[in-house]
């Protein structure tokens, strides 16, 4: 990637997907995050376009855009998945160690809660 100018390809022959640079998606697309921002959610379509940053040294930054007028609207949330998911973060905070919960999201990179791991 040399730079913006490879970051521009609206009909998709050269990426296989319309390609604008960055901050410039066409009205009509959005990313997941934004999606979410308003309640919807990509709904099964396949990614319509994307978003390139060229970057130093490395491959282009890439953010994939969907149509917001096929997007669907966020399911809402049931008891059942509000409980699973209220065990799955009860789990993320119990030490393995003391089996305590530590109040906190355990850091992976220690494996166990602060006070064990010293």
């Amino acid at each position: 990637m040399g730079g913006w100018r490879d970051c521009f390809d609206p009909t998709g022959a050269r990426h296989g997907i319309p390609t604008f640079p960055w901050r410039t998606a066409p009205d009509g697309y959005a990313t997941y995050r934004q999606l979410r921002a308003r309640g919807l959610r990509p709904g099964g379509q396949p990614v319509a376009a994307q978003l390139m940053r060229p970057r130093r040294h490395r491959g282009p930054l890439v953010a994939y855009l969907y149509r917001v007028d096929l997007a669907r609207p966020v399911r809402p949330m049931t008891p059942g998945k509000r409980a699973a998911l209220a065990k799955a973060n009860r789990a993320r905070r119990t030490c393995p160690t003391c089996r305590r919960d530590a109040g906190y999201v355990i850091p992976t990179t220690l494996g166990t809660c602060v006070p064990c791991a010293d």
